[in-house]
């Protein structure tokens, strides 16, 4: 694999890497997936296209809508763990329908009017510190998460995390998801705000505090970036909440704007195939996308592509979602 960082103007980038050939032509993505997690189902894209090279960027969910609504510079494929965001681009007129064999793969739940493509099933779970818990029970529920909180505010004060839904589109989907579903969702958020909360652009700086003790408790991090850090196995526990755990669908869509219109598409039946053949690639990073891993029986619950989706994208319900997310989790 061949990287190179290059500079990014108009939003703001975590990571940008040249994967493939220097000449190689250009399939331009941007993405919220850390890069060495996708790296393997690039490079066997590569192989199966010599001569084509990856401009792969990073940026967290918020940042990936601003660069595809600013028009600065034109990608061609956008990945995203923002639901709803990608269903507001598709509804918005930026993307590209596409239709083929490989997306054929993909059950209707996993795609919305051929625009938005599904990749990955990954559970919004709890994440705590195996040397803060040891000897202790672990809270597997959010009453048990609230009940634990409110009998020890002390230990808690400072020690627990979440996304801040202002900088993380990723966090908002799970906030308004969690808001919809319990009203246990507002009594959890009202213990940590009076616990001084640290809130987060991203689940990867959740995990790396909760590793080193920073934080106790982290609150609706991807489990699949926790359960890949297989160094800190010894150091985190992962829950997926028994009352219930949201699945989050990471998409594909095909930005209207792109250079690459037939190299696009090719990457992302590339990407159809890895998740829902059966088995899934060698090259797959993320949990089998399986209908079984969802249900009442194991309290796994899927977030619906679909319009549904755009309810807290309307600027009037999102500017009164974050005033009272903020009155909760600010308050002293």
């Amino acid at each position: 694999m061949t990287l190179a960082t290059l500079a990014a103007a108009g939003f703001e980038v975590e990571e940008r890497h040249w994967i493939g050939p220097q000449d190689g032509t250009p399939l331009r993505i941007i993405s919220t997936t850390d890069t060495a997690i996708l790296a393997p189902l690039i490079e066997s894209f590569l192989q199966k296209h010599p001569g084509t090279a990856v401009d792969y960027t990073v940026a967290n969910s918020s940042e990936v809508m601003k660069a595809v609504l600013k028009g600065e510079e034109q990608f061609d494929v956008a990945l995203s763990s923002a639901m709803d965001l990608q269903t507001k681009l598709a509804n918005d007129g930026f993307t590209r329908p596409h239709q083929s064999a490989f997306t054929a793969l993909i059950p209707d739940w996993g795609k919305w009017r051929d625009h938005v493509f599904a990749f990955s099933l990954e559970p919004a779970s709890v994440v705590v510190s195996a040397a803060g818990f040891r000897g202790r029970d672990i809270p597997r529920t959010r009453q048990d998460l609230i009940a634990l909180m409110r009998a020890e505010p002390e230990r808690f004060l400072g020690k627990v995390g979440t996304y801040d839904v202002a900088l993380s589109g990723l966090g908002y989907l799970f906030a308004t998801q969690d808001a919809r579903t319990s009203e246990t969702y507002w009594r959890l958020m009202e213990v940590t705000g009076s616990l001084e909360p640290v809130l987060y652009c991203c689940s990867a700086s959740m995990i790396e505090d909760i590793a080193v003790g920073e934080i106790l408790i982290a609150y609706n991090v991807l489990g699949s970036y926790a359960r890949a850090r297989q160094d800190l196995k010894d150091k985190i526990i992962v829950i997926d909440p028994e009352d219930y755990t949201h699945l989050m669908m990471r998409s594909a869509v095909l930005l209207s704007g792109g250079g690459q219109p037939d190299l696009a598409q090719r990457f992302v039946d590339h990407l159809a195939y890895a998740a829902w053949s059966q088995p899934p690639g060698a090259e797959y990073p993320f949990h089998p996308p399986s209908a079984e891993f969802i249900g009442a029986a194991n309290s796994k619950r899927l977030i619906q592509l679909g319009p549904g989706l755009l309810v807290y994208q309307d600027a009037e319900k999102r500017r009164r979602f974050m005033a009272e997310w903020f009155n909760a989790i600010r308050k002293q």
